[in-house]
């Protein structure tokens, strides 16, 4: 939608996972490297988790992409699965059979498969995300995976990725023997501060103009504050913010603005600590925004948005409005207020002017030489 206006060839703040603007920071250098080790090293089990929206998908895309010719990869997404059920769905990714095989086929099947590809040198890796959704049936499956191997060497490895809560599920008691195989164990962790304006900067160049928008000072500390530090709600305030600079005709980014749109689009369970408070926004800009508004309609429901954005978008410009409403509400009374004082005070001097007499004060000369 504003691509253009900004000279920008692709969106730089799309919730979609990209590899393309994978921003390195501390955390996610650590962890592409842990990623990295636990494969070359032959690790069994790798753990990484992280928040939603932390960048762990992103992550993935990368790693995956760097893999080398002698891998196969199987990757499982939906984790609402029974034992058997995962079990089959392994099979599936591998590309292998799964139709009228019984649970002990479908482990013979896997298993043949892996010691086929251990012969030819080739490391089957499997991936699993989201599993902290994993039932404990499903996750003693995947332990039972973790003893295939031939010759000390681990015919499958695995990488578990979920959420932080994956990792208090794997300390229970009962799944300390999966715990216990667990080799290689990393947790993103949110974007620093300091890491906020590299990262704004980063993903604008990587999308064709690092210099698309100029940001008020102080207004970093804001977006970090609303977005915890999580990419996906930093990207998620910094597309708004682009809409709303877009409406306005301008590149420049005041704080007043920036402060209301991240209170809008941020996250408030991600907030450092406090009550969000929001100055309204400047009332010149209501007229602006609202015939901005009319054509940003237009537009959204003329593409290929989802319902879901494009409703999202539209709640989060009528709290704008509304905001912008009740202030130019309150200049409009100010402004009436102090014209009907003016009017009296004119009033007054008329009066003066034609009787000589001030209200109150008795006579006064006139043209007094």
């Amino acid at each position: 939608m504003y691509e253009s206006y900004f000279g920008l060839t692709a969106k730089p703040f799309s919730l979609v996972p990209d590899p393309r603007f994978l921003f390195l920071s501390a955390t996610h250098k650590k962890a592409l490297r842990y990623l990295q080790y636990g494969l070359q090293e032959g690790a069994g089990f790798i753990l990484l988790t992280g928040e939603v929206g932390s960048g762990k998908t992103t992550i993935l895309k990368d790693f995956v992409s760097r893999l080398a010719g002698d891998t196969v990869l199987a990757m499982v997404f939906n984790t609402s699965l029974s034992g058997d059920q995962l079990l089959a769905a392994v099979n599936e990714e591998f590309g292998l059979d799964i139709h009228g095989r019984d649970k002990m086929a479908l482990q013979r099947d896997l298993n043949d498969f892996l010691i086929q590809k251990y012969g030819d040198s080739i490391r089957p890796i499997l991936i699993i995300d989201e599993a902290q959704n994993l039932s404990a049936e499903s996750l003693e499956e995947i332990r039972l995976l973790s003893n295939l191997e031939t010759g000390g060497s681990k015919l499958l490895q695995i990488i578990l990725v979920g959420q932080p809560e994956l990792q208090e599920i794997l300390d229970q008691h009962r799944l300390r023997q999966l715990r216990q195989r667990i080799a290689v164990s990393c947790h993103l962790s949110t974007l620093a501060l300091a890491e906020i304006e590299e990262y704004i900067s980063y993903r604008l160049e990587k999308a064709g103009n690092r210099g698309a928008v100029a940001f008020e000072l102080g207004s970093m500390e804001v977006i970090h504050r609303f977005s915890g530090g999580i990419p996906r709600l930093v990207n998620r305030i910094c597309d708004f913010l682009l809409l709303a600079a877009f409406g306005e005709e301008t590149c420049h980014l005041s704080l007043e603005l920036v402060t209301e749109v991240a209170s809008e689009a941020g996250d408030a369970t991600a907030l450092e600590g406090g009550q969000k408070s929001v100055d309204d926004l400047p009332g010149e800009a209501a007229e602006i925004r609202l015939a901005q508004l009319e054509v940003d309609f237009a537009r959204m429901l003329s593409g290929d948005l989802e319902k879901e954005r494009i409703f999202e978008k539209l709640t989060l410009f009528e709290n704008v409005l509304k905001k912008m409403i009740k202030k130019q509400q309150f200049q409009f009374d100010m402004l009436e207020e102090g014209l009907t004082k003016v009017t009296t005070q004119l009033a007054e001097l008329k009066a003066t002017a034609e009787t000589g007499f001030e209200p109150e004060t008795g006579p006064v000369l006139l043209n007094k030489k």
